[in-house]
């Protein structure tokens, strides 16, 4: 079975990664451009019309964020296959418990390799039941278990919070392996926008705590720096057309509790403000070249590798945020989804395979 990124949703309103109808209420950016479309890819042009028609809420505060969620359409309808096992896991001591999704779990077979899945929307918006027919794909394609984790949201809940709910259901997922038929030595860690943030977090957190050994993360145009669009400005062409500087301080400011850029954060909670980069897992880093993230994910894949960290970093010219959900058939997108494929698919090898 094939499958595109599309429905991997990305579920919400602020972050790239979002389901249809919240992806398409991203504003432009609030630096002008004489002509937004003119650096776009032409297979790119229609979607970003669509996103540039509805802009974000003005502004853009706690009741703004509230109405989103309200307006978000219903999930789609699970796949008949495979099994969606819906649980209630402990959270981290302090926390309360994580809701989570285990997909295509067989315990009895074979160990199989597993993907922790972490939903984007700008840390403000999006819930997991969005990606629950993209999960059900890519567990059969892949030959894998995916577990997705429905995190709270900010500004309701601030860091650590839905570091610690991601981090629990990763821990959960490892301690469990052989109930689920899971390789304990083959389990990634992915996820879109805000959520490939979360994910990048994770993969710190793992390492920092010696909690899991990831195998690999998947970090698809990952939200990483909470200085982009506040302290550091991006050149007007960039970041004009599905998630922009304004919409980037607010979801980082509604995470860390302060506004964004400031002096210093919470240790753990931006993944670029780290103060080392060895030992974490091999990563692919995937976005679009008018991205707002684009610097910044260049950066950190470059920081990957001075600290030895294989990483393999993938820049798509002429797309913006969120490019290969909105217009999963173009070029650009059939390339940027098997180029992710490829490489966790590589990672899922068995050690002796990839020796």
């Amino acid at each position: 079975m094939t499958f595109t990124r599309r429905s991997f949703g990305l579920a919400a309103a602020s972050a790239a990664a979002l389901t249809a109808m919240p992806l398409r209420t991203l504003a432009a950016s609030a630096a002008p451009v004489d002509d937004p479309l003119r650096m776009v890819d032409p297979e790119l042009r229609e979607g970003a019309r669509m996103i540039l028609a509805r802009p974000l809420p003005d502004p853009l505060d706690p009741a703004a964020i509230r109405a989103m969620r309200l307006k978000t359409p219903p999930p789609p309808p699970p796949l008949a296959s495979p099994a969606i096992d819906l649980r209630r896991i402990p959270g981290a001591p302090g926390h309360p418990e994580v809701p989570i999704a285990v997909i295509g779990a067989r315990p009895g077979e074979a160990p199989r390799p597993a993907v922790l899945h972490i939903h984007g929307g700008g840390f403000i918006v999006g819930r997991m039941t969005d990606t629950f027919p993209a999960s059900q794909r890519v567990a059969e394609e892949m030959g894998c278990v995916v577990v997705e984790v429905d995190y709270r949201l900010s500004p309701e809940t601030a860091f650590p919070g839905p570091l610690e709910d991601c981090h629990a259901a990763l821990v959960w997922l490892h301690a469990n392996a052989a109930a689920l038929g899971v390789d304990p030595a083959r389990i990634a860690v992915m996820g879109e926008s805000a959520g490939g943030g979360l994910a990048a977090m994770v993969a710190i957190a793992a390492r920092d705590r010696r909690s899991v050994p990831l195998c690999y993360q998947v970090l698809i145009y990952p939200m990483l720096d909470d200085r982009t669009g506040s302290t550091r400005r991006v050149p007007p062409f960039i970041g004009t057309i599905g998630w922009n500087e304004v919409g980037n301080r607010v979801g980082w400011a509604s995470l860390l509790g302060q506004p964004a850029g400031g002096a210093s954060v919470p240790p753990g909670s931006v993944p670029a403000r780290i103060g080392s980069f060895a030992g974490l897992p091999p990563a692919f880093i995937g976005v679009g070249a008018i991205d707002l993230f684009v610097q910044e994910d260049v950066a950190y894949a470059q920081a990957l590798i001075a600290a030895g960290v294989p990483t393999q970093l993938l820049v798509i010219p002429g797309a913006y945020h969120g490019f290969d959900f909105i217009a999963p058939a173009s070029r650009a997108a059939r390339t940027f989804t098997a180029s992710w494929k490829a490489a966790l698919a590589a990672a899922f090898q068995p050690a002796s395979v990839r020796t």
